[in-house]
């Protein structure tokens, strides 16, 4: 639904983003995940058409969004970091007004601004003026804007940026609500928002693509081995030296002790599942197995590893090496 091919894009000497290239499927929720000042911004401005990049190509819907940019505009909805609203007008009249010049056919202008108003939680504020709304909701008309001629695809930059804890949740709610029917792309530096609401990342640093997959896979690659936490009740040397003799296991560390349970963490070889293993050799040996579970790097040691790394080797083989 989304393909970008070798995007680049200079201001003068400064390179914002440097040969990016990424696919988003239909009804997927891409995370585009990075610090600020990574090329975020830019990349997404280039796929809804307001800016031209300066090598490569965007395409959305299958649309080339520089030949063709308003034939590829109809199949956007974009909800830039500040909401393009008009603080003089009223939410009804706004959204009645974007349906308008986004093309709704003129008897259908009522219903789809209804439905978006109750999607996007908004009808009891419809009649009040934008300027004097809460920024959460804001933020919510500016959503429903992108919202309301129902586009293929959604791109949202920092969509809960500014919002209180509440708000913050029920706009998670909404955009997984809004996965399947629209494809997504979502540009945060928030990491909590990339494992509640996205089904894969692509973290970028510096303009270029450092990773891309599912939170898992990212930690799989990182992380070079594969590690399960299991927790026992029994004598925790014998323990230990019980699930050491696992076939796969590297290493058994001790983590946490509480009564007469323990929990230790195990490391496999990369790619080794063990889990079942690890199980069995504590029920055999007759101690109460308690959890078992596989574990990993957090999200906050991946953006850190990613975006703190060396980036001075060649483009091509650092993508190459993160995407393996």
């Amino acid at each position: 639904m989304i393909e970008v091919e070798g995007l680049t894009k200079r201001y003068g000497a400064t390179v914002a983003v440097s040969d990016i290239s990424f696919q988003v499927q239909k009804g997927e929720i891409l995370g585009f995940l990075g610090p600020n000042g990574a090329g975020k911004t830019t990349t997404m401005r280039v796929i809804t058409g307001f800016l031209t990049p300066s090598e490569g190509s965007a395409r959305v819907a299958g649309v080339d969004v520089v030949e063709k940019p308003l034939e590829a505009k109809r199949h956007l909805g974009y909800l830039p970091e500040n909401p393009p609203v008009y603080p003089e007008m009223k939410v009804r009249e706004y959204l009645t007004f974007v349906a308008r010049i986004k093309g709704v056919a003129r008897g259908e202008i009522k219903k789809r601004v209804e439905e978006v108003a109750e999607k996007c939680a908004v009808t009891d504020v419809q009649n009040r003026q934008i300027g004097k709304l809460s920024k959460g909701y804001r933020q919510r008309v500016g959503l429903a804007q992108a919202l309301v001629h129902d586009p293929d695809v959604l791109v949202l930059d920092e969509p809960t940026a500014g919002l209180d804890p509440k708000q913050i949740i029920e706009t998670r709610d909404l955009i997984r609500g809004l996965a399947g029917r629209h494809t997504i792309i979502l540009s945060t530096h928030i990491l909590p928002e990339v494992s509640k609401t996205c089904q894969r990342v692509l973290v970028i640093n510096q303009g270029k693509v450092v990773a891309e997959g599912t939170p898992d896979e990212l930690t799989r690659r990182l992380q070079g081995y594969e590690t399960v936490l299991v927790t026992a009740e029994g004598p925790a040397p014998e323990i230990m030296d019980r699930l050491q003799q696992v076939g796969g296991v590297n290493l058994v560390e001790p983590r946490e002790a509480a009564d007469s349970r323990v929990t230790f963490e195990v490391h496999a070889e990369k790619g080794q599942d063990v889990r079942a293993d690890l199980a069995r050799a504590v029920v055999e040996s007759g101690w109460k197995l308690f959890e078992l579970k596989t574990s990993g790097l957090s999200l906050e040691d991946i953006f850190l590893k990613l975006t703190t790394k060396d980036l001075s080797e060649e483009p091509a083989a650092a993508h190459a090496a993160a995407v393996q």
